[in-house]
């Protein structure tokens, strides 16, 4: 994937961004303190939350797979989407957001697929995602509702928001009305063109990812994956707390919170969520009576072992893509 001038000065920005945010919450964390913790980390409970992770990305491939073949005759191996899934994280890892293309690019070349219509099941993927996400924020409110409305009182006052929302929303319905009626005008003018029908044919491709899901053989396992994803995440989140004697008390309520604040953390535009996770669960641990220091090592800790992971695991995809890639040329000839 080509990036543009501007492409590389926004992938600059937000990695300088991303290190800023990092050395200003661990400049104060000397690095003994961080091996000792390492030191004292149980490697069983930590491998356990390493192949927990594994797992729920084979399960996310395999969902993938699901919606890539709905209403196809031709299947995806389940292999293909995992090398080209974990191609996809750690492109996340040097451009962020970039992994959604990477990956379906990627399939593209394995298995012959069209790029707009893969697009169009990560969107529709992403989008299950987000609601989950929403759906396990209201049950984190449910269960640990004083600290919540406590948190969220210190953060925003709920008058002042309430208040600039009502001021602006004339200005923001105006606005919109504005640019849908620029967008009509630009697409009558120009509907013609061979670069609007491109574009339809794309958009073609996309809807018909988005729609795909209806036509999923496996619904059941559909849903059952999406739940059990991030079951994985949670789990690997306990695991890696029982093997953290600062964190091993903590009880599975707050590691929802964890869990909530980490995924919110992962959706900043940084690379691989770099400062902003870190930021966010050492927040909450705080508020969960952990020191400053103890906050920050065990971010540093689980986000670190999951960078890793991706790494190898990404390397080796890229590996086995090019494996792939060459035998198809090569059978070309």
């Amino acid at each position: 994937m080509r990036l543009t001038k501007k492409q590389w000065i926004q992938v600059a920005v937000s990695l300088i961004v991303a290190i800023w945010i990092f050395w200003f919450l661990y400049k104060d964390i000397s690095f003994d303190a961080l091996l000792l913790a390492l030191s004292q980390t149980s490697l069983s409970w930590f491998g356990l939350s390493i192949a927990v992770s594994l797992m729920g990305f084979w399960v996310r491939a395999w969902r993938w797979k699901l919606l890539i073949d709905a209403g196809e005759s031709q299947k995806t191996k389940t292999i293909n989407s995992f090398w080209a899934l974990m191609i996809g994280y750690l492109a996340n890892l040097l451009v962020p957001r970039a992994g959604e293309v990477a990956r379906c690019g990627v399939l593209t070349k394995t298995e012959d697929r069209q790029m707009g219509t893969l697009l169009g099941t990560v969107i529709l993927e992403r989008t299950f995602d987000m609601l989950f996400m929403v759906s396990i924020i209201f049950l984190a409110f449910l269960l640990e509702r004083d600290l919540f409305v406590k948190l969220s009182s210190e953060l925003v006052s709920l008058d002042s928001l309430k208040e600039k929302i009502l001021q602006y929303l004339p200005l923001l319905i105006g606005g919109l009305i504005v640019t849908m009626i620029f967008i009509y005008l630009v697409f009558q003018k120009y509907k013609d063109s061979s670069l609007f029908k491109k574009i339809r044919h794309f958009l073609r491709d996309l809807i018909n990812g988005v729609i795909s899901l209806r036509k999923v053989d496996n619904q059941l396992g559909f849903w059952s994956s999406s739940v059990f994803i991030w079951f994985t995440y949670y789990l690997m989140l306990i695991f890696m707390a029982w093997a953290i004697p600062s964190t091993a008390s903590l009880s599975l309520s707050s590691m929802l919170m964890v869990m909530v604040m980490g995924s919110i953390g992962m959706v900043a535009p940084v690379q691989g969520g770099i400062g902003t996770f870190h930021a966010l669960v050492a927040f909450i641990l705080m508020a969960y009576g952990l020191s400053n220091e103890e906050g920050k090592i065990f971010a540093a800790i689980i986000h670190g072992s999951q960078v890793l992971t991706v790494i190898i695991l990404g390397l080796i995809a890229l590996g086995f893509f090019f494996k792939i890639t060459s035998r198809k040329e090569s059978k070309s000839y």
